[in-house]
């Protein structure tokens, strides 16, 4: 059978590549047409657009990119409806993929969503597209299945993927000798920064985050290397600063780390889920005054980070905005590293974190559910 699947940033791709591998397993004559990434083509896909070409975050980024978002769409729609896959599959992204499953749906094509978007943090009224559009909705938070229910709208939990990413890399012992070596560090305890993937993110989040190098002197900060770019792009950020960055190692970086610096986002859960203390950051442009609208107008949570989301209460504390500045995440940085009480109080919530999450074999049972259900058709 033919897949179309369309991810829009690195944890799709990582999230895509992964189900792709397991349909495989499901449908030996699986033919692949993405717009993903290295990860997804890896698994034999043809690449019709790399993520990094649709990653624009902030007010002024997409009208600046109004164009290049406007032919991307054009170019998604014509291929889309060129190649008529079985069934089109949708990795979170909504701003795009919301728009895509309405063509596809008008055009005869079966549509799933793997990883729903984020509806239920601010555009609940979304909700109605995917009813409307969208033939098979595979949730990865325990939290979506009540929020969809109450919309009448009936999904599927299959756990979170992330689960077999960490279970995979925990199989092994991380060497800290070999990993220090290999990463030229000092050997001195690690406090983790992962500052996101998208270089708006690295703009307004990046320069607070290594306000901390200089005030301790006695642990090593090591920066989290997006895949998409090379250590130098990092270096006008680091300005002589004593701090190293690693890429495609951030599993074992976070199991190695005494504590995590973490721009919300997915490496928030993945951060619990390793059992890391962390500090859960982010800013975008505009101020304190865009913040407070946003969050009128549209923020319908009230946390951001996954883990408070899931365990639906504080377990790690949000710097958000105005409230990200150096003297704050100082302040907090100070807790996870000096008062043991707060630790392991973050930790006893991780645990439980585990138990809400549930079991590995997310991907696996994604995919049979979509090729059983393809076949019966």
């Amino acid at each position: 059978m033919k897949y179309y699947i369309i991810a829009g940033e690195a944890s799709g791709d990582l999230h895509g590549a992964n189900l792709m591998r397991e349909i495989k397993k499901n449908d030996h004559k699986a033919e692949f047409r993405i717009w993903g990434g290295d990860l997804m083509k890896a698994q034999g896909a043809d690449l019709v657009k790399h993520y990094q070409e649709l990653a624009f975050m902030g007010v002024q980024a997409v009208l600046m990119n109004l164009g290049k978002i406007k032919q991307n769409f054009k170019t998604c729609k014509e291929d889309l409806l060129h190649y008529r896959p079985d069934v089109l599959i949708l990795i979170d992204y909504p701003g795009f993929n919301l728009r895509v499953a309405r063509i596809a749906h008008e055009n005869g094509l079966k549509v799933y969503y793997y990883i729903s978007p984020k509806l239920w943090a601010s555009r609940p009224k979304r909700a109605e597209a995917i009813k409307a559009y969208v033939d098979k909705m595979f949730c990865i938070f325990p939290f979506e299945i009540d929020f969809y229910n109450k919309l009448g709208y009936e999904v599927t939990y299959i756990g979170n993927p992330l689960v077999d990413e960490i279970e995979k890399n925990c199989e092994k012992e991380v060497d800290r000798k070999e990993f220090i070596a290999k990463n030229k560090l000092s050997g001195k305890p690690i406090i983790a920064l992962l500052p996101g993937s998208r270089k708006q993110e690295h703009r307004y989040i990046l320069p607070t985050m290594l306000s901390l190098v200089e005030h301790y002197p006695d642990f090593e900060f090591v920066v989290a290397g997006a895949p998409s770019f090379k250590a130098e792009y990092y270096h006008h950020y680091l300005e002589n600063k004593a701090l190293n960055i690693v890429f495609d190692q951030t599993y074992d970086l976070l199991r190695l780390a005494h504590t995590a610096v973490v721009a919300s986002g997915t490496a928030t859960l993945e951060t619990g889920l390793l059992r890391v203390p962390q500090v859960v950051c982010y800013k975008f442009e505009g101020g304190a005054i865009v913040y407070n609208l946003v969050k009128a107008l549209f923020l319908k949570v009230k946390y951001v980070s996954l883990v408070n989301l899931i365990l639906g209460r504080e377990a790690v504390r949000e710097l958000i905005q105005q409230y990200f500045t150096p003297a704050s995440l100082k302040q907090e940085v100070d807790l996870l590293l000096y008062n043991e009480r707060y630790r392991n109080k973050m930790l006893d919530c991780y645990e439980e974190l585990h138990r809400l999450v549930g079991k590995s074999g997310a991907s696996s049972r994604a995919a049979e559910l979509i090729v059983g259900s393809l076949r019966e058709k």
